[in-house]
């Protein structure tokens, strides 16, 4: 018999839920036959796998040691050289500035140095993340970039700061905010709202006016400042969908600078010569933090700024005048 006490990384999960990332390998369908058959009991007593775990609970795993090493893969920390710049840092979150080019997770087997590698061997390096001391968690990004994009990437380093983060964004109580350039002249402050559908063969999304035609996104913008057929915007991201931004601004006929997919080749040819800029001009900025209440109340009326990186600060200067 094996017992696993819970610990605050393991709390406020379900039963069920934890033990598929205790032993990976195993499928749904054995761990609920092991509960059926009583294997598997929590504080000594029987489960049913809905049961929400608390600190100092212990599971009984009633099964040979060699099939649950079978079902368990090794985790390792791979080593990744930090490119990103950290924001914001408590016990619980690490708020970072991904620069462009950098994916954010591994797309396939072969993408190594993502983002997340790179927290995560940063975490391990502090000695806050210990693989083999942590029995089913793993810190895990909250918030995702488009490789190209930069800007603001929030991460929960516990349990508890994942679930915190990711409540937080679902009930929109985190407002987030980008800088984009964009072509052609924007006069007035708008607001966009598409029903969004993604080709997956293609990784390009389709909008429509029609409800119903795949899932709603909404993105509000304000010009800050516009010269020579360019706006830079201010926009004020309502949901998080893929490409969202990118397809909205097309689908306006303002295409975001820059942007292979949906720019306008006239004027990313106009900055690949003059600025050498290689990807979107996408930023995510700023975020503001408007929850008053559970575990990371303490964050309510805060924002975090992410600089903006020095070749768009450049394309900024050359267009509209330095700022002081």
């Amino acid at each position: 018999m094996k017992e696993i006490r819970i610990t605050k990384n393991e709390e406020n999960q379900r039963l069920d839920k934890f033990l598929l990332k205790y032993m990976n390998k195993a499928t749904k369908g054995f761990l609920y036959k092991m509960l059926r058959k009583k294997r598997i009991k929590l504080n000594g007593g029987r489960a049913e796998g809905n049961e929400l775990l608390k600190t100092g609970d212990t599971l009984q795993l009633y099964l040979a040691e060699e099939t649950i090493q079978s079902f368990m893969e090794e985790k390792t920390v791979a080593q990744a050289k930090r490119h990103f710049g950290i924001v914001y840092e408590d016990d619980d979150i690490l708020v970072v500035s991904k620069p462009a080019g950098l994916l954010t997770h591994p797309e396939k087997s072969s993408d190594k140095d993502t983002l997340i590698d790179q927290i995560l061997y940063y975490l391990y390096q502090k000695g806050q993340y210990t693989p083999d001391a942590e029995s089913s968690f793993t810190p895990a990004l909250c918030n995702r970039l488009d490789r190209n994009t930069s800007g603001l990437v929030i991460a929960g380093k516990t349990l508890r700061g994942v679930q915190a983060v990711n409540e937080i964004i679902r009930t929109h109580k985190l407002d987030k905010y980008y800088l984009t350039l964009v072509a052609g002249e924007v006069r007035e402050a708008g607001e966009i709202t598409a029903y969004l559908t993604k080709d997956e063969e293609r990784n390009q999304v389709r909008l429509s006016k029609r409800e119903g035609m795949g899932a709603k996104t909404m993105t509000k913008y304000r010009p800050i400042a516009h010269a020579k057929g360019y706006t830079l915007l201010e926009i004020h991201l309502i949901t998080g969908k893929t490409h969202q931004i990118r397809a909205h601004m097309q689908s306006i006929g303002h295409p975001v600078v820059g942007d292979r997919k949906y720019g306008s080749e006239h004027s990313n040819e106009k900055f690949r010569k003059e600025y050498a800029l290689s990807n979107q001009f996408l930023h995510a900025l700023r975020v503001e933090w408007n929850e008053k209440e559970g575990p990371l109340d303490y964050l309510y009326g805060k924002e975090m700024t992410a600089p903006l990186p020095e070749t768009l600060q450049k394309i900024c200067d050359g267009l509209f005048g330095r700022s002081e």
